[in-house]
């Protein structure tokens, strides 16, 4: 685990700044499915994942994207729900999420 660790901060301090939020972003994706498979049964998950992040401040991609390489946790969780709380997130996801539901349908 720690040589992952490592290695990943290597790899994210030769990216330029773009490359680094895409690797952060991708990343925090990771930490965001499970929660929302778990605590949000029948949310299209990667329309709800893509407004999660489009709406989580660097601090916490960079905290999702870290739980990413441990695993979900509560606090993970933690910052999934307070993300997916705020009025732009849920507009994001009734938006985004809505006609994925609907095509199902």
């Amino acid at each position: 685990m720690k040589r992952l660790a490592i290695l990943a901060t290597i790899a994210l301090t030769a990216c330029t700044a773009t490359q680094q939020d895409n690797l952060a972003r991708d990343a925090a994706k990771q930490a965001v499915r499970p929660v929302l498979e778990e605590r949000f049964p029948g949310v299209p998950v990667e329309a709800a994942t893509d407004c999660i992040i489009d709406n989580a401040n660097a601090q916490e991609i960079l905290a999702l994207a870290a739980d990413a390489v441990t695993g979900p946790t509560a606090s993970t969780a933690e910052i999934v729900i307070r993300v997916a709380s705020r009025p732009e997130t849920i507009e994001c996801i009734a938006t985004d999420g809505l006609p994925a539901i609907l095509s199902v349908l």
